[in-house]
């Protein structure tokens, strides 16, 4: 939902704090998640994304909240249950994960812009997909030759891609302004991740 980059440490802390209370959904909970994960490190930037997702007939909501420091990404993922077995009475259950930035392999943007010759426009739709290794994915099909009478077996080709994080989000759902930060998000872990960024 957010994405700021400001420049005092204390000021990046409490602007998220401020997005998370602004979802609505169990802030305390959250901020606890997210600080523990961030052990004290500056942040940097960061974007909260508030998702409901409707299960049968109950509408179950989830929140990721994405944080940049100087050194790490950190991912929080934090959903509703209604009660199981092992704890009947409704419950939230928090996720987190520290990324080294040094670890990071791919930051692939995609934006979607409506009526391109219109002009300058903001972009519609924008992916954040993160790769770092964690999780890997073949796209596999047959490998075929130039020759259309050819019936030989030629094996397979196919594409490897990291695909350990990918966030979606939409004007039309969202709002433009929570398209612009995610894309403000993604510019500046694309900046922390560059080789010259620590010098």
């Amino acid at each position: 939902m957010r994405n700021r980059g400001l420049t005092d440490p204390s000021d990046t802390f409490a602007a998220l704090r401020a997005a998370i209370d602004r979802t609505g959904y169990y802030p305390d909970v959250v901020t606890s998640g997210v600080s523990d994960a961030v052990a004290g490190e500056s942040v940097t930037a960061f974007y909260v994304h508030h998702e409901p997702t409707i299960e049968r007939d109950e509408v179950r909501r989830h929140i990721t909240v994405v944080v940049l420091t100087a050194s790490r990404l950190i991912l929080a993922h934090t959903d509703e249950h209604a009660g199981d077995d092992l704890l009947p009475q409704p419950y939230t259950s928090t996720s987190t994960e520290a990324i080294s930035l040094s670890s990071v392999r791919s930051v692939v943007v995609t934006r979607m812009v409506a009526n391109p010759t219109s002009g300058p426009q903001p972009a519609a739709e924008a992916v954040l997909t993160v790769g770092w290794g964690g999780v890997g994915r073949i796209d596999l099909e047959p490998a075929a030759c130039a020759d259309p009478q050819c019936e030989a077996d030629h094996g397979y080709t196919g594409m490897l891609a990291s695909d350990d994080f990918s966030l979606r989000v939409s004007a039309a759902a969202e709002g433009h302004d929570a398209v612009t930060s995610l894309l403000e998000f993604a510019a500046s872990l694309s900046a922390a991740t560059h080789p010259n960024a620590a010098s």
